[in-house]
């Protein structure tokens, strides 16, 4: 039986991985910066590695969602279809920009877009301020932004925790249990959409996928209150050095495009 999942040590390191990428996805992102490596490491190639691992942390996102319900559940019901709707759209969009797009081009884009996002969750309130507070989800510039977020989610889930931080920074959000909330909620949404995307195409390694997938649940619930119990200082330079470190690990690898 453990032949399919690979040795012993191999299972404990992905399920290590995908625990520590459900607690990370839920504070604030990156945790396929832990799962990719890890199949890698187990001997999955490098296309199918990308494939589990989006596979591997979206239940995680439903975990998250799961333990920040409370906060999930204050925002208002209509507010939150709309966002849905928007987010699958956009996620849609995704899918087909995947399919018939050059990686190389978007690997070459994906570090800027990390570096910027990150200096925008930082500063989005300053940002918002000077902006006269135009910037909201009801109005065409947050839709607009809402759809390019979940396009670029759906193409490349890496960072987009950070990503959907420093929009919702933007839209002026402050209070992070709620924006964790709805990263979670949304984010879930779209790595459904890609797991579908990835089964047709026949790309997931699904021995290792399963056991990533309880251990990403487990991992992106027990972030939930780990994240509560962080002061608002830590947790936002904790997210800050996942956005800054998750853009240099892309910018080295920009020699390599």
């Amino acid at each position: 039986m453990i032949d399919a999942f690979g040795s012993f040590s191999q299972v404990m390191i992905l399920f290590a991985a995908a625990f520590g990428a459900g607690v990370l996805n839920t504070i604030a992102g990156g945790g396929t910066f832990l799962t990719f490596p890890a199949l890698v490491l187990a001997g999955i190639t490098p296309v199918a590695a990308n494939a589990t691992s989006a596979v591997a942390v979206f239940p995680g996102y439903l975990g998250g969602a799961f333990g920040f319900r409370k906060e999930l559940f204050s925002f208002d019901r209509r507010f939150l279809l709309r966002l849905i709707c928007i987010t699958t759209v956009g996620g849609i969009v995704g899918s087909g920009m995947l399919v018939v797009s050059s990686d190389r081009v978007f690997s070459f884009v994906i570090p800027f877009l990390l570096l910027v996002s990150t200096l925008i969750f930082l500063f989005g309130e300053r940002l918002r301020i000077r902006s006269a507070s135009s910037i909201h989800p009801t109005n065409w510039n947050g839709v607009a932004g809402m759809f390019a977020v979940s396009v670029y989610g759906e193409y490349f889930n890496g960072g987009l925790g950070i990503v959907m931080l420093a929009l919702f920074a933007l839209w002026g959000m402050s209070n992070l249990h709620r924006m964790n909330a709805l990263k979670s909620g949304l984010s879930f949404v779209l790595s459904a959409l890609s797991v579908g995307v990835f089964a047709i195409a026949g790309l997931i390694a699904w021995p290792q996928a399963a056991i990533m997938m309880f251990a990403s649940t487990l991992g992106g619930y027990a972030g939930a209150p780990i994240a509560r119990a962080l002061p608002r200082t830590v947790l936002r330079a904790l997210i800050a050095a996942i956005g800054f470190g998750t853009s240099a690990i892309f910018f080295a690898r920009l020699g390599r495009v």
